[in-house]
Parts: C-alpha cells; sequence; structure tokens
C-alpha cells in the first residue's frame, strides 16, 4: 500500500513523477478532465445563476473507478494537473469526484517534471485556487452559451454542422478581412535607381536618394528621367562617409505563441504539431539509466511569461562562459511583465541548458530533436551578449543628386554565434561589403539602372502571422491558439493554400450572419474586454457569475431575433462538369471536413465520390499514359501518384517536373529545403539549384 497517491493528466507524465518520488508514492493519470459539461445538452441554468451541470465524461467511468479504488487506500491524495487555469479546473473536478476537501493542501504545481523541481514542490503544496477554478469556469459557460445557441440556427438556416465560438469566430473575421484588403487593393506605381559603382578594383552598390540634400521620392518614370537628365556624366564625389558601430540585442526566450511562430518559420510545423511535440518533451523522454532515465527536457509550454529563474541563468551563465567565453555573457536585466501577460509561469526553455541537442541527437524523434534545438538555442542566445556591427553609410554627389550606398559587417558575433530569430519579411543581408572609402574620393557608375515598382497588398495570414496577430490584439491566451486554428479549419470557413490562410465560400457566408445579429460576437474589442474580465476573475477582482450575467442579458435578445429574422440561406453544390461513371448524373463539388471533394448529385441513390486530384502538368513517368497528380497521405501529407491508380502504383512525395534529366534521361524532382529549391534526378547525381 502507498502512502500517498497523485494524480496527473497523462500516463508518461506519472511515470516520470513516480521514479522522482519513490515507493510511497503512487501516480495515476486522469487522462485529462473526468468531469465535463454534457456534449447532448446546454447544461446551464440561466435561470439559477448560470449553475454548470457536469457529468462523467463519457469513456472515463473506468478511470474513475480505477482512481476511487486508490484514494481509499492512500493516507494523502495530491493533485498535481498543470500549472494553468485548465489544470486547476481538472484538479478541482478531481477533488469533487473523489471526496478530496478542496480547502485541504491537496494541490501541486510545478513548471518542469525534473527531479529538484517535483521534490520542492511537494514541500509546497497549496489549497485548490477558487480563483483560477472560476475563470476556467466561467470561459467554459461563456462558450458554451455562445455555442450551443447560436450553432443550432446556423444548422437551420445554413447547413448541419456548423459552429459558432468567441475566439474562432473573431479569428474567422480577421482572414475575411484581410481577403477584403486584398481585393480592394489598388496597387500604386513607383521607381528606384539602382547603380553599380567602382571603385578600383572593387565594386559596390547604391541607390538614389535625393537631390540638394533632400529626399525625394520617384512616383512616375517621367520622375525617374528628370533625375537622370540631371546627372553630369557617370563620376560621382563622395560627400559624406558616416561609420558607426550598432548593438542588436538577442530575442526573449520563448512564449507559447513566439513558439509556434517561430516553429512555423524555421521548421514548417503547424500550430498543432508544435504544441504536440512540446508536450512531448515537456512529460518527459527516456535517456536511458545513466542519463537520468525518463525526463522532461523543456519548461511548461503554455506561457505568456520570458521570465527565467535564478537557477537557470546561472547555469546558462556557466554554459556559456565554459563554451564561449566570458565576452559572450549577456549582462543580466530584471525581465519587464507584459501588459495582459498571465505571468504565472516561466519562459519556455530547456529544464537544463547542459543537456545540449547534440548529446540528445540520437534519443530523440526528427521531430522532437528539431523542436528541443530551437528551443535550446533561443534561450542559450536570450542569455548571451548583443552582437556589434560595423556599419557605414556613405553619400554620392553628381551635381545635386544624391546616392547612397549602405553596408555592414559583424564585428563581433555575441547570441548569433549560437541563434538568429527568424521573420516573416525578406532579410537583409548582414554583411554586405563596401570597400574602403573616403571623403572626396571619385567613384564611378559602371551601372545606372532605373527600376519600375507597384506596391504590394497585404500578405494573407499563415499560422505563425495569425497567432501574432492574436497576442497582439489580446485574443485568445496561449492555450487557445492551436485548438483554434484547428477547429475554423474543421469546420470549412478557412482553408490553407500554400501555408496562407483563405477564406471559404462558407466562412463568409456564416461570418456575414454573425456580423448582422451577433456583432459582438466578431467583435475584437469584445473579445478582448472578454479576455481582461476573465483575467479579473482569475485575479480575485470581479465574481464570474456578474460577469457572465452581463454578456447573457445583452445576447439572449439577439438570440430571439435571429431565430424569427435569419433567413435561410442556401449553398448550391457547384457542378463539377463530369458525369458519374456509376449512374450518369451529374457530379458537384461538395465541402467535406477536409475540403471540396467531388460527389454525385443522386445523392442517397447514389453514394459515389471521388477525391478532387490536381493535375501537376506532368505525364507519369512508369506507365506513360496517366497523369500525374497531387494527393494526399491520410496524415494530409501532401504526395504525387498516378491518376491511373490502382492500374499504376507510380508514388513520389517530391513533386516531379515536366522535363528528364539532361545526363540520364531519368525523372527530375523539386525537393524543397530552407533557402532554395533543389531539382534533382531519382537516378543519378545530377543537381541544379534555385534560390528563394
Amino acid at each position: 500500500m502507498s502512502d500517498y497517491l497523485v494524480i496527473v493528466e497523462s500516463p508518461a507524465k506519472a511515470k516520470t513523477i513516480e521514479r522522482y518520488l519513490g515507493k510511497k508514492y503512487k501516480v495515476k493519470a486522469s487522462m485529462g478532465h473526468v468531469r465535463d459539461l454534457p456534449k447532448s445538452q446546454m447544461a446551464v441554468d440561466t435561470e439559477n445563476n448560470y449553475t454548470p451541470k457536469y457529468i462523467t465524461v463519457r469513456g472515463k467511468g473506468d478511470v474513475l473507478k480505477d482512481l476511487r479504488k486508490a484514494a481509499k487506500k492512500a493516507k494523502k491524495i495530491y493533485l498535481a494537473a498543470d500549472p494553468d487555469r485548465e489544470g486547476e479546473a481538472i484538479a478541482w473536478h478531481l477533488a469533487h469526484s473523489l471526496g478530496v476537501d478542496e480547502n485541504s493542501e491537496c494541490r501541486v504545481v510545478f513548471n518542469e517534471i525534473t527531479k529538484d523541481a517535483i521534490k520542492e514542490s511537494f514541500k509546497k503544496p497549496r489549497t485548490i485556487d477558487n480563483d483560477l477554478v472560476d475563470a476556467q469556469q466561467a470561459r467554459r459557460i461563456l462558450d458554451r452559451l455562445v455555442g450551443y445557441n447560436i450553432s443550432p440556427i446556423l444548422w437551420k438556416k445554413v447547413k448541419k454542422g456548423l459552429s459558432a465560438g468567441r475566439v474562432q469566430s473573431v479569428s474567422v473575421k480577421m482572414i475575411i478581412d484581410r481577403e477584403k484588403e486584398i481585393e480592394n487593393f489598388k496597387p500604386e506605381e513607383y521607381w528606384s535607381i539602382d547603380a553599380n559603382f567602382i571603385k578600383d578594383k572593387d565594386t559596390f552598390e547604391g541607390s538614389f536618394y535625393g537631390v540638394d540634400g533632400k529626399k525625394q521620392e520617384l512616383p512616375s518614370e517621367q520622375s525617374v528621367n528628370e533625375i537622370l537628365s540631371k546627372l553630369d556624366g557617370k563620376s560621382f564625389t563622395i560627400d559624406k562617409v558616416n561609420k558607426r558601430e550598432r548593438k542588436r540585442n538577442p530575442a526573449k526566450p520563448f512564449t507559447t505563441s513566439s513558439l509556434q511562430q517561430e516553429a512555423a518559420r524555421k521548421l514548417n510545423f503547424r500550430a498543432r504539431k508544435t504544441m504536440m511535440v512540446a508536450q512531448q518533451l515537456y512529460e518527459g523522454i527516456d535517456l536511458g539509466k545513466k542519463s537520468g532515465g525518463i525526463t522532461g527536457l523543456i519548461t511548461y509550454m503554455r506561457t505568456d511569461s520570458t521570465r527565467i529563474s535564478e537557477t537557470a541563468k546561472n547555469e546558462a551563465k556557466s554554459y556559456i562562459e565554459s563554451n564561449y567565453g566570458r565576452e559572450f555573457l549577456g549582462q543580466t536585466k530584471k525581465e519587464k511583465k507584459q501588459d495582459g501577460a498571465q505571468d504565472a509561469h516561466e519562459a519556455v526553455r530547456p529544464t537544463s541548458v547542459m543537456r545540449d541537442p547534440k548529446s540528445l541527437k540520437d534519443i530523440l524523434s526528427r521531430d522532437q530533436f528539431r523542436l528541443y534545438k530551437l528551443i535550446w538555442e533561443r534561450f542559450l542566445a536570450s542569455q548571451m551578449a548583443p552582437s556589434v556591427m560595423d556599419t557605414m553609410t556613405v553619400h554620392l554627389l553628381n551635381n545635386g543628386v544624391e546616392f547612397r550606398a549602405t553596408g555592414s559587417k559583424v564585428k563581433f558575433k555575441g547570441f548569433m554565434k549560437v541563434y538568429v530569430e527568424g521573420t516573416d519579411d525578406k532579410k537583409k543581408d548582414e554583411n554586405k561589403f563596401l570597400p574602403n572609402l573616403e571623403e572626396g574620393m571619385v567613384v564611378e557608375a559602371e551601372e545606372i539602372n532605373p527600376n519600375q515598382h507597384f506596391t504590394q497588398p497585404p500578405p494573407r495570414y499563415t499560422e505563425a502571422r495569425l497567432v501574432r496577430t492574436m497576442e497582439e490584439q489580446g485574443i485568445g491566451r496561449p492555450s487557445t491558439y492551436a485548438p483554434t486554428l484547428d477547429t475554423i479549419q474543421r469546420r470549412g470557413y478557412v482553408k490553407l493554400d500554400n501555408r496562407r490562410f483563405i477564406p471559404t465560400e462558407l466562412g463568409i457566408i456564416v461570418n456575414e450572419l454573425l456580423e448582422e445579429f451577433f456583432p459582438e460576437i466578431i467583435d475584437v474589442d469584445f473579445t478582448v474586454k472578454m479576455e481582461d474580465d476573465l483575467d479579473s476573475i482569475e485575479d480575485g477582482k470581479t465574481d464570474w457569475v456578474k460577469i457572465i450575467d452581463e454578456f447573457y442579458q445583452d445576447f439572449q435578445p439577439r438570440l430571439e431575433k435571429a431565430e424569427q429574422e435569419m433567413e435561410k440561406v442556401e449553398i448550391k453544390d457547384e457542378p463539377a462538369g463530369i458525369d458519374c461513371e456509376n449512374c450518369g448524373h451529374e457530379m458537384v463539388y461538395k465541402m467535406g471536413r477536409y475540403g471540396k471533394f467531388l460527389a454525385c448529385s443522386n445523392f442517397p441513390e447514389c453514394r459515389n465520390t471521388k477525391p478532387i486530384l490536381k493535375k501537376i502538368g506532368v505525364t507519369c513517368p512508369k506507365c506513360k499514359e496517366g497523369d500525374v497528380v497531387e494527393r494526399k497521405s491520410k496524415k494530409r501529407r501532401v504526395f504525387y501518384g498516378c491518376d491511373r491508380y490502382p492500374e499504376c502504383d507510380f508514388v513520389s512525395w517530391d513533386k516531379p517536373i515536366a522535363r528528364s534529366c539532361p545526363k540520364c534521361e531519368s525523372l527530375l524532382v523539386e525537393k524543397k529545403k530552407k533557402k532554395e529549391t533543389q531539382i534533382q534526378c531519382t537516378n543519378c547525381d545530377y543537381k541544379e539549384s534555385e534560390q528563394h
């Protein structure tokens, strides 16, 4: 018989913690929530202070039975769910289900699953924080009131299976608004003049700046010709040379949002995948007996804080000094709490910086290794010295016309020796060479090239851009980003094209209906205020019933109006232009869970369905008859195959191209890498690269 029972959410976490605590402790997993609102009904009593009706989650009966059995044998029960609102709510539900006094010191929290952190947390158990529970309960009830009231109306008026939610509806509106900006965008013409200069044998580039010391725009070809007509030959005098030293500070360690953004940029991970792999690293990986067995490799990955413990800072300092030298040590700064950040725990960081990625490469899966390496490098770089750049700006004059050339080179790498933050925009060259130029020198312009440009519309949202915008505007919280992006795609409101969000016809229709009848649900300011109200509940400043009631009193009349006045919308199936091979009726495009597909218009008499095959303009290299088409695996990964399958079984993960290898006449395919697309032969060593 164990003296103590510890309950966590997952079996992986349970194994790790049990090993740290010893024989007196039995650690079991609740597998998430054991109680929740039932899916089949509203389960919120709006007439009685919005009292929720909780039931045992379907399929959790045996889990709860096992936990109750273990609880009866234990002298003391500890509830050790995750250190956030959701975890606090899970602990509260467990306390009620197992008869644990929530006012007893039964709650244990830790930010990392390491031996020291676990042992320390069990020295300081606390009571369940009811303010945290109330904040989570308020969110759950609020979302239930919105979703379970609006969704049935959408089912009746539009189509079955639709849903509406506070954060997801705002996200869809943001994507639709961006699409409208793109559609309404009117490009404006502008010009630039670039020149290639030569001094002795050295060449460098410069661009037109202005005339007589004043910056001047070039809106048209006429303005360009006026500037070119002012030039007196191709000799330019160097009027001024500005040299200065510029420091660049490292990025802060990861929050949930910045981790999702950087994993998208550098690893091509979707938000959902990032969180899944991070969860594995947090809960523990078996490093082998010599290295400590199952060990949590990173701190808790749902956080909006960039705070770092003193222990972690000191360990990083020791590592940097030993491996790079004292000059690479960063100055210790006190972290400021960001506005709106809950700051409940630390940033996402390695539990020990001494476990460098190289030492774990053979233990971790490829995805685990890549994400761990990203987290480790970002944290280590955040504790390092700024990089130092020598920058140089040269002013070149010809008859009052001024060109400028800029260059820079790294004087001291600092944190850049380990890691440089990614960006959604094109990177500027940090090492742009300029020769040794002095005032009064004369240089020649080899070429002077005018270039026409047009302003570009704002880009569509990638997952990373959308997460960043949601965070900046205060929409949702760290735990909501990935599920929200997943939901709006599963509902068919948006789709990803080239990793960028595009609203679907269905998404636009639902958004317009919500805008007309429930404007507050898709209003950014309203959503942000609601998040602030939930934070206020968590801080113990506001009563959760009051917040829900203020919302519902305005919401209820809108529901009644929508029920009566919302007109039914008929979404007609789009003809596909081909006939069903089974019954001869016309095939139509239909919207499914994973996007559009082909279906017979004679449904339900004929249930023939087919995927939409996208031809890539390449004849099948195997059978020489079919066309190569784009397909998707069960895990939604794109691959390429013959449209005559199963007669022809040609498949390729890499995209075939419509020409043969010049060396051996075999198939050429595209292999996409970080900074280039490489075309290579599937048979010989022929390769060609294209930078992007």
